[in-house]
């Protein structure tokens, strides 16, 4: 899906143009992907834009950073700021929001204390991530591509690294006919998708992999668990073999991409009765109401950007 520019991108606490956010060739995130990122999404709701999760989001940010030791002169709330600053001189609404935090020129070999932070915001339109008919299930396959392990790349950390080994799972899903593709893990148990957590249904129990599990700890994941909790469905953090895939009720993907996405299918074989299940429904209900303000916010997941009568432009 092609990006959609916008008119500024927020960069080192000022707006710049789009077609200024650029980085030397030789800066060292090009050569050594030393980048962390976030994925986050600003609903369009009756009384107006507003930006789901953003506390979390930009926490989990800044925890990827002190990961990799990248110092960051910017708090949580600075680039907050920034974030509700950016969809309001842009205009657009609903969209996609692109937090990065990189390392950039200064530095050509690994060591990369010597390189300057960088921190860019971007936002865009985007729509479903896994396809328009994706509301309807997507098919996927069990991924030959084991997930990072853990004590070589960080998965708690969104990194851009990180998604060199997505890629691969990515690319060979897509290649063999599939919308996405699941990796194990290097003990051969459920990891995640490419960019999505993974949610099992069996016998009206809920469950998904520990974060042990090289599993990214996910915004959207930790929002299902709690509507979950919310509608009394019991809940089993544990490690789950390939096979529970295929002899699970329901199965659904969850990311801010791909938002609340049932799987239809698992290495062509049948996921439960091969449509929406009622728990997967019922969760995917709740979610959408509170994202689309037609039920309440009660977590208070959602942070309203102040337009004033400003309309959205068309992009």
């Amino acid at each position: 899906m092609a990006i959609q520019q916008t008119e500024k991108i927020w960069h080192n606490g000022k707006f710049i143009p789009w077609d200024q956010a650029t980085l030397h060739v030789m800066s060292h995130v090009v050569n050594y992907g030393s980048s962390v990122f976030e994925g986050i999404r600003c609903y369009a709701l009756p009384s107006g834009p507003a930006i789901f999760r953003a506390q979390e989001h930009i926490q989990r940010l800044l925890d990827s950073a002190r990961i990799y030791r990248i110092d960051v002169d910017f708090t949580r709330e600075d680039i907050i700021g920034g974030m509700l600053e950016l969809v309001k001189s842009n205009g657009v609404w609903p969209c996609y929001i692109r937090p990065i935090i990189l390392r950039g020129y200064g530095e050509a070999g690994v060591n990369p204390f010597n390189s300057p932070t960088e921190v860019y915001v971007c936002n865009y339109p985007w729509g479903k991530y896994l396809g328009a008919d994706a509301a309807q299930g997507v098919d996927v396959c069990i991924s030959s591509w084991t997930r990072i392990a853990p004590n070589t790349l960080p998965a708690m950390a969104k990194a851009g690294a990180n998604y060199m080994n997505s890629q691969l799972i990515k690319m060979e899903a897509i290649i063999n006919g599939y919308s996405e593709g699941i990796a194990l893990d290097v003990n051969g148990y459920v990891s995640e998708g490419s960019g999505e957590n993974l949610f099992v249904v069996r016998n009206g129990v809920l469950l998904t992999a520990p974060l042990g599990n090289s599993v990214l700890p996910g915004i959207t994941r930790d929002s299902v668990l709690q509507i979950a909790r919310d509608l009394g469905i019991p809940i089993v953090e544990q490690g789950m073999p390939r096979e529970s895939l295929y002899i699970a009720d329901e199965v659904f993907f969850t990311g801010t991409a791909a938002e609340i996405t049932p799987i239809r299918s698992v290495d062509k074989i049948s996921v439960g009765k091969g449509a929406v299940g009622p728990i997967t429904k019922s969760i995917q209900q709740e979610f959408y109401g509170i994202v689309h303000g037609e039920k309440p916010d009660r977590h208070r997941w959602l942070t309203p950007v102040k337009v004033g009568n400003k309309q959205p432009v068309a992009v």
